[in-house]
């Protein structure tokens, strides 16, 4: 069912594209690859500008004028022209995914290598620092291990509560925080960046809860050069701050930290402590009793 302007607009601009694509095929293969992926480009900006539009309307008045079905209207039909005017000058995605799609297709089907970086971007880490692997929770355990200790020490908990709340909060490593370049930010522990944090900074679309009521909102986080720093900052924010001294007081007990870093408002999810008592319990890490 086809509800607004928008997705009747979205779906007469996909058939007559893909109508457009399919006769150039034809007779211009190499400029089809050249189309699909401005296409691609400007089908990714029309479903980014369109996830900000849904996040920023949880922050808007239900029933007032703005909500209208009129403003939607006119919103979605200037949300088209963006993506056109953006579209047109371009983000450089297209050009490198054309220039992947024709190494492949020249290489019958063997992928070729990631382009290289410009010389002026930021270095990735090193590969001691690289991302966990998102495989199984011993991989993240394991290249995280020192510096949840490091952090552990400086609290006085067992290294394994630090490790199980940066587990909850990046889902073992699988859903880290990472920069609008595909970078991590080494942020595992969710740490919002708020009007005292000086250092880098990246936005993202995070679930909060209001009134037990998830709402998906856009929020900025902290952004580290390491995860040696991460696990530091992270020390910092629970020694520093009044409200988790109840935290740090609960010794070994995974259930009385999980529920006093809850109720100090760690977080908004109102299961978050059940959820942090679940992981602090698993296999692999009630196995580390003596961390």
């Amino acid at each position: 069912m086809i509800r607004s302007f928008e997705d009747w607009n979205a779906l007469v601009i996909d058939t007559r594209s893909l109508d457009g694509l399919r006769a150039k095929a034809r007779t211009d293969p190499s400029g089809t690859l050249k189309s699909v992926a401005r296409e691609f480009e400007a089908v990714l900006m029309q479903m980014m500008l369109k996830s900000m539009r849904q996040a920023g309307a949880s922050f808007g008045l239900e029933g007032a004028v703005l909500d209208s079905r009129e403003i939607q209207t006119y919103q979605a039909m200037l949300d088209q022209q963006l993506v056109r005017s953006a579209a047109s000058r371009g983000l450089g995605l297209a050009e490198r995914l054309a220039e992947q799609l024709s190494r492949i297709q020249a290489g019958a089907g063997t992928p070729a290598p990631p382009p290289r970086m410009p010389a002026s971007a930021p270095s990735l880490p090193s590969t001691a620092e690289q991302a966990p692997a998102p495989s199984a929770p011993e991989g993240f355990i394991g290249r995280l291990w020192k510096h949840a200790q490091a952090a552990a020490q400086a609290l006085g908990l067992p290294a394994r509560f630090v490790i199980g709340h940066a587990a909850l909060e990046s889902g073992w490593g699988r859903h880290e925080i990472r920069r609008p370049d595909g970078r991590p930010s080494h942020n595992l522990f969710g740490i919002k960046a708020g009007a005292g944090w000086t250092g880098d900074t990246v936005e993202v679309v995070t679930t909060e809860y209001v009134n037990g009521r998830a709402e998906k909102r856009i929020e900025r986080f902290r952004a580290y050069d390491s995860y040696a720093e991460a696990f530091a900052d992270y020390a910092r924010l629970l020694s520093a701050n009044p409200r988790y001294a109840r935290v740090l007081a609960q010794g070994r007990d995974p259930e009385a930290f999980a529920r006093e870093l809850a109720r100090a408002g760690y977080a908004t999810d109102p299961a978050y402590a059940q959820k942090l008592t679940a992981v602090l319990k698993s296999p692999g890490l009630s196995a580390l009793s003596a961390g």
